[in-house]
């Protein structure tokens, strides 16, 4: 399992969030979790994955889909 920052909220979702941030008084971090497994990979192509990650500063990972 995989989790990422939520991108597709819709309107209602985000005043239902943002009103809750009001009343907690923190912001709230939205996550959507997908059922992917981490891929088995070389060190070759750990190696060209982490230095795109180095170059772009975001972390990648490597998936079986």
């Amino acid at each position: 399992m995989l989790c990422s920052l939520s991108t597709k909220l819709g309107e209602a979702e985000m005043n239902a969030i943002e009103t809750l941030e009001k009343e907690v008084g923190r912001p709230l971090l939205a996550f959507s979790c997908h059922s992917l497994e981490p891929a088995d990979i070389s060190a070759d192509q750990l190696a060209k994955i982490q230095a795109l990650e180095n170059k772009l500063g975001i972390s990648l990972v490597a998936v079986n889909a």
